[in-house]
């Protein structure tokens, strides 16, 4: 419950995605903590009829964007809140689903499999990966990608507000190069570890990993 209570708290503590972005599309994927900076969904390839599994969804934004290119979306957030905010914006939209769950116990109660499974900022970087990588994989249908996202490894990175008071929320800060190993060892093949540069006037990139089941 005290990792729940923080994640709960830093959900209510963060502020709405705007309604359109610097284009002025109403919905849009963003990888990297900077607004209208980095790749698009492009780099998953053509999500038309596919089955796209988000880990710490939030309220939904990404995953809505993935639903108008004709995936069938479904999120998990272990926030209660974050899955009321996300069927109030988007619940309209077909083929998009939410549910209120810890990644590792949605990843094990899940009976079907998903051809994409995301991470952005998300479970990933706060999960043993030696129990969820094993999870997404297996999870995973055959040729399907597990894409995430998150800071690259600082020494002086720290978590900020509630999560820095849960002493149960861990944060795995991996380098591209360990990350590859961890992948390679849970099954997955094809690794692409990259750092997205950061914005003009911003010093910290973003770490944005691909690997394939």
């Amino acid at each position: 419950m005290e990792v729940v209570d923080a994640w709960e708290q830093y959900a209510q503590g963060r502020t709405p995605r705007r309604e359109t972005n610097a284009s002025g599309a109403r919905t849009w994927l963003n990888w990297t903590q900077y607004p209208d900076h980095g790749p698009d969904e492009s780099i998953l390839g053509d999500l038309q009829g596919r089955t796209v599994l988000e880990l710490g969804c939030g309220t939904g934004c990404n995953l809505a964007h993935l639903s108008t290119l004709g995936a069938t979306c479904t999120g998990a957030d272990i926030a209660p809140s974050q899955r009321r905010k996300a069927e109030a914006r988007w619940g309209h939209l077909p083929g998009l689903t939410f549910h209120t769950a810890d990644a590792t116990d949605f990843l094990t109660q899940a009976a079907e499999p998903f051809d994409v499974v995301l991470s952005i900022f998300g479970p990933v970087w706060f999960t043993d990966p030696e129990q969820l990588l094993p999870l997404a994989h297996k999870r995973l249908s055959h040729g399907g990608v597990l894409a995430f996202s998150h800071k690259p490894p600082a020494d002086d990175m720290e978590p900020v507000g509630p999560l820095r008071e849960a002493k149960a929320v861990t944060r795995w800060d991996y380098s591209a190069d360990e990350w590859a190993t961890l992948l390679t060892s849970a099954g997955f093949s094809d690794v692409i570890a990259e750092i997205i540069p950061p914005p003009e006037g911003k010093d910290m990139g973003t770490l944005l990993v691909r690997a394939y089941a």
